[in-house]
């Protein structure tokens, strides 16, 4: 893969990630899960499942295990299947992460054609890669073909004018606080067309 190449920033984020281990469910907490997520107190929830408000909060405070029964009136309570129900949330779906990067303080990647500074270096397992690129390219033909990758991106003109091109659309030119979002598997690439060279914020999905 050529060094002009920011598919390589993609690959990056992805090598990035770290397995984690999937514990087993907590019935108690995954059933006040449910409710919290549906916005119910206590005894709605008991109420729309058939159960007495007790019995449902020794179930999420682990002090009783649920009969069949109530497993049933459960889930049709929530409805959501048994599988449903002793299945955990998302691994990527994780609550209170937030990472900050100081201005110039991204881990940078320089390229011929771009210098790319990665944000948020510091969270794993992202759904998306924000990264700030500075445009030293004038000119389409200094590319090695159009870059193409999976997900989707969206761009924000940060200083200059740039020109973006696509390959099912014409070029756009583009200035400061104008923005495009497009599928990445088309094909794109961005030269500045101002006497600076201009910089981009690009947020690609990795998924």
């Amino acid at each position: 893969m050529s060094e002009r190449d920011p598919r390589s920033l993609i690959r990056i984020a992805r090598e990035s990630g770290v397995a984690e281990d999937v514990l087993p469910v907590d019935l108690g907490q995954r059933v006040r899960q449910l409710r919290k997520e549906r916005d119910w107190t206590l005894e709605q929830a008991a109420g729309k499942a058939g159960l007495a408000r007790s019995t449902l909060s020794k179930i999420e405070n682990g002090q009783m295990s649920p009969t069949y029964d109530a497993l049933k009136k459960l889930v049709t309570g929530l409805g959501i299947s048994i599988p449903q129900l002793f299945t955990p949330p998302s691994q990527n779906q994780v609550n209170g992460r937030m990472a900050m990067t100081r201005s110039g303080e991204g881990e940078g990647h320089v390229t011929v054609t771009y210098d790319h500074e990665l944000l948020a270096e510091t969270l794993i397992q992202k759904k998306m890669l924000p990264y700030r690129a500075r445009i030293h390219a004038r000119a389409f033909e200094e590319f090695e073909g159009w870059v193409r990758h999976d997900g989707e991106e969206f761009l924000y003109v940060l200083t200059g004018q740039i020109r973006l091109y696509t390959e099912f659309y014409e070029p756009v030119e583009m200035k400061r606080g104008d923005s495009a979002y497009y599928d990445a598997a088309m094909g794109h690439n961005v030269i500045s067309i101002s006497p600076e060279d201009a910089t981009i914020l690009w947020v690609t999905s990795l998924g």
